[in-house]
Parts: C-alpha cells; structure tokens; sequence
C-alpha cells in the first residue's frame, strides 16, 4: 500500500515536499517513481528512483527543480519540487515497480498511491 502526503496550494516560486509511506517489509526491492496526472491528461511520468537509490531519471520538466529520494529504513519515497510554477499543478502519484531497475512508463509500475493534490497559483 502507498500513501501520499504533502501536497497543497503554493505560490509560484515556491518549494513543496512530496511523500509516499509504503507498508509493507519489501519496500527496498522495488524501484519508485512519481507521476502526475492534470484534469483531462494522461498520468505522466516526473522522476523514478532504483530500489536502493543509485540510480534516478527525471522527466525534462523536472531537472533541475525536482529531485527523488528514499529512505529504505522509514519506507518512505520523497519528492522535493523547487522553483514552482503553474504548469506543475497536477494530482501527483507515487507507484512502485516489482523490479528493483527504473522505469518510465506507468504501465511498468503494479503499484499506486491515491495520489495528493499540487496547486501552483501565479
């Protein structure tokens, strides 16, 4: 199961930390990711991270102003967005892969959180 948190309204400009809470004792053999989803869009990809952290991708939107992280010992998926703006407002969703390798695509990944709302106001 995964939890979202930390979503909420900001102005552009700002920072915002995603999390996602795991269950479960295997969260360590999965690779993670981050996606968004905007209203009448498809879910799109924003960051992915290997099982133990060594490896990471961003989507081009993301570089430089997003970066993933994980802490294996809490089970926890994080998600540190700088540099704000509207575009970036989206439902944001947390999904675990069985593989412990990155993927891109959603359809690569079998898990998912409910998701968290970000809102960016200009």
């Amino acid at each position: 199961r995964l939890r979202e948190s930390g979503g909420g309204l900001v102005q552009a400009g700002e920072s915002l930390t995603l999390s996602c809470a795991a269950s479960g004792r295997t969260f360590s053999t999965h690779a993670m990711g981050w996606f968004r989803q905007r209203p009448g869009e498809e879910r799109k990809f924003v960051a992915t991270i290997s099982h133990i952290g060594g490896t990471t991708h961003y989507a081009e939107s993301a570089k430089g102003r997003f970066t993933i992280s994980r802490d294996n010992s809490q089970n926890i998926l994080y998600l540190q967005m700088s540099n704000l703006n509207p575009d970036d407002t989206a439902v944001y969703y947390c999904a675990a892969r069985r593989e412990a390798t990155i993927g891109v695509r959603p359809d690569l990944f079998a898990y998912w959180g409910q998701g968290t709302q970000v809102t960016v106001s200009s």
